[in-house]
């Protein structure tokens, strides 16, 4: 069957093919991001480390002025009452004596009133000066789900403003965020600050992964991006593995904290050498500086690309912004007082327009019109609001199973640090392909399931969703996200009623997503799409991707007619 000229549409993904889909400068860019990748378990993970349990029992040091020369042991006995099985109680105490210590009634009992004792051999723990124990041992949990919090405001704020200032600049400006607001974490003088300084790291992170997930699906051919995506996410195993032995080896909070934060400062030398995504600067305008970065790629790839297929691009981008600017302005022209966001919409994309319009000053002649794309579409139009409503579950589940169970491996009943190790490792196969010890073994069975289907979640919502709002997708993905993130700690509490309670909801949950899964589409070797329409050349199709642009426009034959093709797809 003949391949008509509505059938084939020029698309970045011909110009990868031209200067390398996964050649020397993607796997330089996949470097690149891995690194910072690996160092973000320790803002997710680390708290876990510093507030392991101790033993600890009520400051009863108001015997003391009676003068009795009690040895320690003495002391607690008369002052602290034992559990039955013998071991002293951790938050009850016996009410200290008004006059003389005959006073003292050995059946009454209160909570401390003067704080802990904690074991003197112990380095200072998060636990142990903030004094997170007894009816205060739930801030624990309570400063895990702010920090979620934080990432699903970082979702929100960072997700549009990815859109506008691009992945690259959304990486650097978080990894800064991530690096000076965690090293300040190390320095609060108490828990509130603490919790605030790592609420701006959550929302850094939120940036971060958005950004990472972007710029590299939009730099790699679509056979070889969900292996790019995955060896960031092994990189990310791996910084699990490393925290574990950062862990063990520093066990003093501060400084455990400053260590784990200021790699993300050290490196400021992105700013030279992380590149833009091309495509991004294409659907912004930034014409010239598309055609440098792809020059640049084709280079280190060892390739070559022809001027005529650059400003082919650029004649794209010209009639894709000058059809945008007219969607806009009828579409604000025709709004009423219920469709204000169209107002805003149009005039943060006039700027852009005005730009196109001076680099072809040609008469706005009759074309094909090219669909804007904004929030509103992923509501407004019925493919994509599958879409996000389905994505937007399973971004969820992924994130309330995930850090359900990864914020609780010190209820497992092994060692913590080994514990970590192995959810580390098992997450890199994962990802590419006695009683306390079957808990864990599941544990870590569904750690490794969690890990592969976190890859494959963002491997395929960065393949799904349309260039033009695919950053702000990702941020109202990363939003519900983080709700689960956020309700991931508190889950834990509900052990407390029934220990099966929690184990049952988060499974059940994951089997819902599972099963919402089936109504998505196939998104395997199909190219990005760009606009927001439901085109038969988008990855929604069944069509593949296309191959074989080498140079200048593809020119189509129908009899004796000719037709050069273009689009709005870049």
């Amino acid at each position: 069957m003949p391949v008509t000229g509505e059938d084939r549409k020029m698309e970045f993904g011909d110009l990868l093919k031209v200067i390398g889909e996964f050649g020397r400068f993607q796997k330089l860019l996949v470097f690149l991001l891995c690194i910072p990748n690996s160092l973000t378990p320790f803002h997710m993970f680390g708290q876990v480390f510093i507030v392991t349990e101790v033993p600890h029992y009520c400051n009863t040091s108001w015997i003391r002025k009676f003068n009795l020369n009690l040895t320690r042991e003495q002391e607690l006995n008369l002052t602290i009452p034992r559990r039955p099985d013998g071991s002293f109680e951790e938050c009850r105490m016996f009410t200290p004596a008004q006059g003389s210590l005959q006073s003292m009634q050995f059946n009454s009992t209160e909570k401390c009133q003067d704080g802990w004792v904690y074991p003197e051999d112990r380095p200072p723990s998060l636990l142990t000066e903030f004094n997170l124990v007894c009816e205060q041992e739930n801030l624990n949990s309570i400063s895990q789900s702010i920090l979620m919090a934080g990432v699903l405001v970082g979702a929100l704020v960072f997700g549009p403003l990815s859109d506008r200032i691009g992945s690259r600049n959304m990486i650097l400006f978080a990894l800064l965020l991530m690096g000076s607001f965690g090293v300040g974490a190390g320095f609060a003088p108490n828990l509130y600050v603490y919790i605030a300084l790592r609420f701006v790291v959550g929302s850094a992170f939120a940036g971060f992964s958005i950004s990472v997930a972007a710029l590299s699906s939009e730099w790699v051919g679509a056979s070889y991006r969900p292996l790019a995506m995955i060896i960031t996410h092994c990189c990310n195993a791996m910084g699990q593995m490393a925290l574990a032995g950062l862990a063990y080896g520093i066990r003093n909070w501060r400084i455990y904290q400053i260590v784990g934060s200021a790699p993300a400062l050290c490196l400021f030398f992105y700013i030279w050498i992380l590149p833009s995504s091309a495509r991004w600067l294409l659907t912004r305008g930034k014409i010239e500086e598309a055609k440098k970065t792809i020059r640049k790629a084709a280079s280190i790839n060892k390739r070559s690309v022809s001027e005529e297929l650059l400003n082919q691009l650029a004649t794209l981008a010209v009639q894709h912004l000058k059809a945008l600017l007219r969607t806009q302005y009828t579409e604000a022209s025709s709004a009423d007082n219920n469709v204000r966001p169209v107002l805003w919409i149009f005039w943060f994309r006039l700027a852009d327009a005005v730009i196109f319009l001076v680099l072809d000053n040609s008469k706005l002649v009759p074309e094909k019109k090219a669909k804007s794309g904004n929030i509103l579409d992923l509501f407004r139009k019925a493919h994509l609001r599958k879409l996000i409503l389905i994505m937007a579950w399973v971004w969820f589940v992924d994130s309330l199973v995930y850090y359900g169970v990864s914020l609780h491996v010190e209820d497992f009943g092994l060692d913590i640090y080994m514990t970590q190790l192995v959810f580390g490792a098992v997450e890199i196969p994962a990802r590419a392909s006695s009683i306390p010890v079957a808990v864990t073994v599941l544990a870590v069975i569904g750690k490794a399931s969690l890990g592969a289907s976190f890859s494959t979640t963002y491997v395929f919502s960065a393949e799904v969703f349309p260039t033009v709002i695919r950053q702000t997708s990702l941020g109202l993905c990363s939003m519900s996200s983080r709700v689960g993130g956020i309700l991931a700690p508190l889950v834990g509490l509900l052990d407390e009623i029934h220990p099966a309670i929690p184990m049952v909801l988060l499974g059940g949950m994951a089997l819902t997503g599972g099963i919402l899964c089936f109504f998505l589409p196939e998104t395997r070797n199909k190219d990005l799409q760009d606009d927001t329409t439901e085109s038969p050349s988008s990855q929604l199709s069944e069509k593949p991707v296309h191959s074989g642009v080498e140079n200048g426009p593809v020119e189509e034959k129908s009899g004796n007619q000719t037709a050069e093709t273009t689009s709005t797809y870049f």
